[in-house]
C-alpha cells in the first residue's frame, strides 16, 4: 500500500483554502448586518446596501455548506 502524497497534499490545500474562504465571507455578511445596523441608527433607513451585501454573502455560505453536503451523501447522487 502506498499513499499518493501529492493527492493528499492537494485535497489539504482545497480544504483550508475553502474553509478559510467561507469563513472571510461570513464575515463580510456580519459586517454587512453591522454596517447596515450603524446606518439605520444614524441616517433613519439608508440600510439596504449593508443588508443585500449580509444576504449575498450568506446565501454563498449556505450554497458552500450544501454542495458539501451534496458531495458527502451518496443517495443524492
Amino acid at each position: 500500500m502506498s499513499v499518493d502524497w501529492n493527492a493528499l497534499g492537494e485535497v489539504f490545500g482545497v480544504s483550508v483554502g475553502v474553509t478559510v474562504g467561507v469563513v472571510v465571507v461570513f464575515a463580510l455578511g456580519v459586517l454587512g448586518l453591522a454596517q447596515a445596523e450603524t446606518a439605520r441608527e444614524q441616517d433613519g433607513g439608508t440600510h439596504t446596501l449593508g443588508i443585500a451585501q449580509a444576504g449575498l454573502c450568506f446565501v454563498a455560505c449556505a450554497a458552500v455548506v450544501a454542495y458539501g453536503i451534496y458531495l458527502i451523501v451518496p443517495q443524492f447522487h
